[in-house]
């Protein structure tokens, strides 16, 4: 396949696919859906004077690139694979160092019942890929990722998300079919 088009393989030129749902809809769902309707992962979580090294092992073990540090049952940490590259790894730490002394502490959480508009602007103000998701005593029930709220918006625009081919910009060198 080139990248280059071929003149005479253009597409016809007609009226853009429908987005689904119009956008007005977006902004009123994301403003009345809740973050539990984004279904967020399962909490892995440790506790904050567990090992570096006990943590990189429930990292592996639940294939996840983010843990919850509790103390008490409570969230008071996250810990990514970020921070062990940059706070364990890189600095030469011992994975004997308690995770506590390596995570993020208290990082920003969202509820259930909080507005999914809420939990993006969560994490577009804070850089933040993953969000607690934690109950009203602080316990934590989930943790929302940036790709669970990129699956929700493709839910609005599956015209236009569907539709896309591989590679937008090949076309092929030759017309296909008999």
């Amino acid at each position: 396949m080139s990248r280059l088009p071929n003149p005479d393989r253009r597409p016809p030129a007609g009226p853009l696919p429908s987005l689904g749902i119009y956008p007005a809809e977006l902004l009123r769902n994301i403003r009345v859906d809740s973050v539990s309707r984004l279904d967020p992962a399962a909490p892995l979580a440790v506790n904050a004077d567990d090992s570096v090294a006990d943590a990189v092992v429930v990292l592996r073990q639940g294939n996840a690139g983010c843990l919850l540090v509790t103390d008490f049952g409570r969230v008071v940490g996250l810990f990514t694979e970020r921070d062990l590259l940059t706070r364990v790894l890189a600095p030469g730490r011992p994975l004997e160092s308690p995770v506590r002394a390596v995570m993020t502490p208290d990082p920003v959480a969202v509820s259930p019942k909080d507005s999914v508009r809420t939990a993006i602007r969560r994490m577009q103000k804070g850089g933040y890929r993953n969000l607690p998701v934690v109950d009203e005593t602080g316990r934590p029930v989930g943790v929302l990722s940036a790709s669970r709220v990129v699956h929700y918006l493709v839910e609005h625009f599956p015209a236009i998300v569907f539709n896309q081919p591989p590679e937008p910009n090949a076309y092929p060198a030759s017309p296909e079919g008999a």
